[in-house]
């Protein structure tokens, strides 16, 4: 690849202490294999909130030190600086963004899904009415009770489970069971409608804006969801998935900008290439990373095996380039086209994103998307909830536990001085870097909840409950759900057959029954019995618990 060149900043006012002998220029990139959990091919981009403007990229180089991981010995001088171009005490509106809620695989039409985005509770419920997704507040204006915990009636309203209060796709309420039929029609009164925000569906995901006033009723002619282009190509399978996790946004991003934790936190898990100087059983290396046109809708991120693109301010997707020695197969003999499970992919712009939603503080929500070309055939063998369980979730499950732990101490030391708690001298650090950069810089260092809460996290609780999977993910996901309810189906349906095999034989009379025909029917219930509890194990592993212990890895 043809390496980049280009000049530094003049204003890093928010440069870490622990960097004071960093330098931040455009560094001709060092060769890079990417790990093997990104996809084997690359893509080309368009993207809606990222604009074309005049850049700068920053790496972060190591100070000169034996321990470093990076050599500074041929470090080129930085070149002159560029003018800024960036406006004055801009600011980052966290209300006048769209969110993403859920991918639509993992709506049920029939009921009503309570969610919280941003701090705010919110109900997702489809209105067959109007063939839309609704988003409403998720409490009744009766007696606040959570509309998500009711049902969508006969005529397609939704309806409070509380005492019945019924409301359409525009928050009107238009039954009160309670009102006497010839009273006052109290149902149209105002405040008994239900608050209701601005919804759209893009990429398969729906999206909610986080303010009810009516002016921005129609607030997605003027501004969409951010789009990228990828995921609305016909010719790709998207494979989406969805988590909540038990540390915040700030966290959770940082972890998917950071490539050089992948052979450590997921040895056994993601298999990365051998580098070719060996130091230790994981395999890590130097990776230089560098950051470019970093604004208030976020910043490009570059690397000789491609990048990453953070669109503030939840979307991270990274892309693979075509020119870039990656992991995959050698050419075929017919073309030079990247090679994936032997197969030769014509079109190699594939990308995986991820959206990565504010809860609360302390919690975050995942939905991760891997488009690709191949997809279509492995579903038909392989069903989703084997990949989620098979990797996805061993995956996030094993530096789960640290991100959670980390998160607090940088509490306890202050969001606003993680510059000075976190010391990050190589240039593997320079996405995460340009994250607390920019929210630094537009944000006061932190998410706004618009007053809701404190600063104070939720306190940890016990490891088992910390890594659940069933309330984070199974109930969550559609295809693990229904994997879940048929596994516990089979399992009793098991234990049945075992306790009848057994009952059987215990009470057959040895003239009625020969003892080869008693020593195959208790056989087979002992199996039976054996089978199933396997069978209760392996659903507590997969979709309830499964921990993770470093030091045996």
């Amino acid at each position: 690849m043809e390496a980049l060149r280009a000049s530094s900043a003049p204003s890093l006012s928010n440069i870490p202490k622990a960097l004071h002998k960093s330098t931040f220029f455009k560094h001709k990139l060092m060769n890079f294999q990417s790990s093997s959990f990104i996809p084997s091919w690359s893509f080309s981009s368009t993207y809606h909130k990222i604009t074309s403007t005049p850049f700068k990229v920053f790496t972060i180089s190591s100070p000169t030190s034996s321990s470093s991981t990076v050599s500074t010995e041929n470090t080129p001088p930085p070149p002159e600086p560029e003018l800024e171009t960036e406006i004055k005490d801009e600011k980052f509106d966290w209300f006048s963004e769209w969110y993403p809620i859920m991918p639509l695989c993992d709506l049920d039409k029939r009921v009503p899904h309570g969610k919280k985005v941003l701090g705010l509770d919110i109900v997702v419920w489809w209105d067959k009415n109007e063939n839309a997704w609704k988003v409403f507040d998720d409490a009744c204006p009766h007696r606040l009770a959570p509309l998500s915990d009711g049902r969508i009636d006969k005529s397609g309203r939704l309806q409070c489970a509380y005492h019945g209060w019924c409301f359409n796709g525009s928050g009107h309420c238009k039954l009160i069971p309670q009102a006497a039929p010839d009273g006052p029609p109290v149902h149209t009164f105002k405040k008994a409608c239900v608050g209701v925000y601005p919804s759209s569906v893009q990429h398969d995901v729906v999206w909610f804006w986080p303010n009810k006033d009516p002016e921005y009723k129609d607030i997605v002619k003027k501004k969409t969801p951010p789009y990228i282009q990828e995921l609305d190509d016909p010719s790709l399978t998207k494979w989406f998935g969805n988590r909540d996790f038990p540390y915040g946004y700030e966290v959770l991003i940082e972890n998917l900008l950071d490539p050089a934790h992948v052979p450590y936190a997921h040895y056994g898990i993601i298999q990365a290439p051998p580098p070719e100087v060996k130091i230790d059983r994981e395999g890590g290396k130097p990776i230089e990373l560098g950051v470019k046109q970093l604004d208030i809708n976020g910043f490009i991120g570059k690397a000789e095996w491609g990048g990453g693109n953070f669109i503030a301010p939840y979307i991270y997707h990274a892309f693979l380039d075509p020119t870039a020695d990656l992991v995959k197969e050698s050419a075929s003999s017919s073309g030079n086209n990247a090679l994936f499970f032997g197969q030769k992919l014509e079109k190699p712009k594939v990308l995986f994103t991820f959206f990565c939603v504010p809860v609360s503080p302390g919690n975050s929500r995942l939905i991760w998307c891997f488009p690709n070309y191949f997809g279509g055939w492995i579903e038909k063998f392989v069903p989703k909830w084997m990949f989620h369980i098979g990797i996805d979730l061993l995956v996030q499950d094993s530096d789960l536990y640290l991100l959670h732990v980390e998160e607090r101490k940088i509490m306890d030391a202050g969001p606003a001085n993680w510059q000075n708690a976190c010391f990050v001298p190589t240039t593997s650090d320079a996405f995460v870097f340009g994250f607390r950069r920019w929210m630094n810089k537009y944000t006061g260092g932190q998410v706004n909840w618009g007053g809701k809460f404190s600063e104070t996290l939720p306190p940890t609780p016990p490891r088992e409950q910390l890594m659940d999977r069933y309330w984070s993910h199974v109930v969550n996901c559609r295809s693990c759900n229904s994997a879940y309810k048929s596994l516990n189906a089979v399992e009793i349906i098991l234990q049945v057959i075992s306790i009848v095999s057994i009952g059987i034989a215990a009470a057959t009379k040895q003239s009625v029954m020969s003892a080869a025909t008693r020593t195959t029917v208790v056989s087979m219930g002992v199996v039976c019995f054996v089978a199933s509890r396997w069978l209760a194990h392996f659903i507590y592993t997969n979709f309830h618990y499964h921990d993770h212990n470093h030091a045996l890895h």
